[in-house]
């Protein structure tokens, strides 16, 4: 009788998925840590902050 061989394929794919999740994670949490302590996206004026509402709303042609 044969006996029953179990793949290895779905425990590897499974892990690197884990890994990769956990990779971007880790480079998520580093960027937002790196943002905040050297103040990347500062405080915007009225005039910027208008600008960025009008460009994003209007739709390109």
């Amino acid at each position: 009788m044969a006996e029953n061989s179990k793949s290895l394929l779905l425990p590897v794919v499974a892990a690197a998925v884990f890994a990769g999740l956990g990779r971007m994670v880790l480079q998520k949490v580093k960027a937002d840590r790196f943002a905040r302590e050297n103040r990347v996206a500062g405080p915007m004026d009225e005039k910027t902050r208008q600008w960025i509402s009008e460009v994003v709303r209007t739709p390109r042609q």
